[in-house]
């Protein structure tokens, strides 16, 4: 029993972590490795967040009230954060994940995993997260990269109450590396084979999530809700398993736990938006007041584009777009939708 436990201390010491993002989720991620001993670089964009870690050892900006491990070194240089690192966990908003792994490809090595805990559609492209780093990042190879994503609000994790989340990659060796990594009593990783419908789960989840706040802000009922997770659901699954991924992904924690969580929870931020929008706000006043950045418009529009260029049809989905984006009413939407041609639940 010493013996293993000094080899493991061992692994610790000389396992090198950089993480980059330090909002809400990255933050949470970065204080769990670092409670469980490893110490990390954890890249910030903010050098007033830099200070704050450093000499209050607390991220106020963006997870205040959180105390942050000594082991947690906050710097602003980017390849401080990655060179010679065994793993780079990618925690920003999507729409910056192209750009942050333009910028740090030079100092990622050919051994380097990279886990994406970012979740989204790339505009224009239609690339998920690992698609983007792979086109990005020359030395990296497929079997080297991870997507995390499942039910997991930070400040639950923070608060250490018990969470599941999936990691996903081709390769199992590096699922099974990233799972004994993140793995704590509170936090419980599945590995998974499915990279596509792991994160496509995560992303199209906050889309529907939105929906769950405008449900919410029109006082709409629990029979509304209900109707809306489900039907949402055999959206996601369809335009999930076109791209590639797999059903039974749908069913699990990237999919219908990470749905329900964030179109439920009031810790979401694609919910409070969209709570925001039933009740009758702007979408770009909400934008404006929310520090986090909403991740399910940009994905709103990202689906709306691919689903027609795909043809597979998503009317819940764009009836979202339509709100967000052509100023439509949401109880106008819904009647749309309740009046559509009727039909059987399942072909």
């Amino acid at each position: 029993m010493k013996k293993m436990k000094k080899m493991v201390e061992i692994m610790k010491n000389n396992f090198k972590i950089g993480v980059i993002g330090a909002g809400s989720w990255g933050t949470a991620l970065a204080n769990l490795l670092a409670k469980k001993g490893y110490e990390l670089d954890l890249w910030v964009f903010e050098p007033e967040v830099k200070k704050q870690i450093e000499e209050e050892r607390e991220n106020k900006s963006f997870f205040k009230g959180f105390p942050l491990s000594e082991n947690i070194h906050p710097t602003n240089d980017l390849k401080k954060a990655v060179y010679k690192k065994d793993l780079v966990l990618i925690v920003v908003p999507s729409h910056i994940v192209r750009r942050m792994a333009e910028n740090m490809a030079d100092y990622i090595g050919k051994d380097t995993i990279l886990v994406s805990a970012s979740k989204g559609i790339e505009n224009e492209t239609f690339m998920l997260m690992s698609q983007v780093l792979l086109e990005c990042i020359p030395s990296l190879s497929q079997d080297k990269i991870a997507v995390m994503s499942g039910p997991s609000f930070a400040k639950e994790v923070a608060l250490e109450m018990a969470t599941i989340v999936t990691v996903a990659a081709t390769d199992s060796e590096t699922a099974k590396t990233v799972q004994k990594l993140f793995f704590t009593d509170y936090f419980r990783p599945y590995t998974s084979a499915d990279v596509i419908g792991t994160q496509l789960g995560g992303a199209l989840k906050n889309v529907i999530a939105l929906a769950g706040g405008i449900a919410d802000g029109l006082k709409l009922g629990y029979n509304s809700k209900s109707a809306l997770i489900t039907k949402g659901l055999a959206e996601m699954i369809r335009l999930g398993t076109r791209m590639g991924g797999y059903f039974k992904t749908f069913c699990g924690a990237s999919g219908i736990g990470d749905l329900v969580l964030t179109s439920t929870g009031s810790l979401s931020r694609n919910y409070t938006a969209g709570k925001k929008i039933g009740e009758g706000q702007k979408l770009d006043e909400i934008l404006a007041d929310m520090k986090m950045v909403v991740e399910g418009v940009k994905t709103t529009k990202s689906v709306y584009d691919l689903s027609q260029k795909l043809g597979v049809e998503m009317p819940i989905f764009h009836q979202i777009y339509y709100v967000l984006f052509e100023n439509h009413d949401p109880r106008e939407s819904i009647r749309k939708l309740m009046t559509r041609d009727l039909n059987t639940e399942f072909e």
